[in-house]
């Protein structure tokens, strides 16, 4: 059932744990699925040896599509109207995932979110905003 906007008040959160543990063969998969094979995310020899960087890294659309699910989860399906993230930090195979929206603003129908997801660490690695049609 989808949310209504009497359910809400400004300072209201929904969390939820987006993936715990997360593996390279996820992130593998998201690279299938999306056609983007960088070598930063596939490829750990070159990750390593040639970029520097510790390990192959979860690409940033994956942590914004989980963290998109997590919104329509929370809101019901085909009610997002807006929603825009920064990727703040790196998420690496390993790392634990929870989301957090926080109700900003309700009114005309229209519920706005301030969002951010965290590491197992409570490092941010998304941050963002969500608009969602309300009843």
């Amino acid at each position: 059932m989808p949310l209504k906007a009497s359910q809400l008040k400004i300072g209201d959160t929904h969390s939820a744990r987006l993936v715990e543990d997360l593996k390279r063969t996820q992130i593998v998969q998201y690279a299938g699925s999306s056609g983007d094979y960088n070598p930063l995310h596939t490829d750990e020899i070159f990750t390593t040896q040639v970029a520097g960087y510790p390990s192959v890294f979860a690409h940033g659309m994956l942590t914004m599509g989980m963290t998109g699910k997590m919104l329509t989860d929370y809101v019901g399906d085909a009610r997002l109207t807006k929603y825009g993230v920064r990727f703040t930090s790196q998420v690496w195979p390993g790392d634990t995932l929870d989301a957090t929206a926080t109700v900003t603003e309700v009114g005309g129908g229209i519920a706005k979110f301030d969002v951010k997801t965290v590491n197992q660490n409570g490092v941010e690695v998304l941050s963002g905003y969500a608009e969602a049609r309300v009843d």
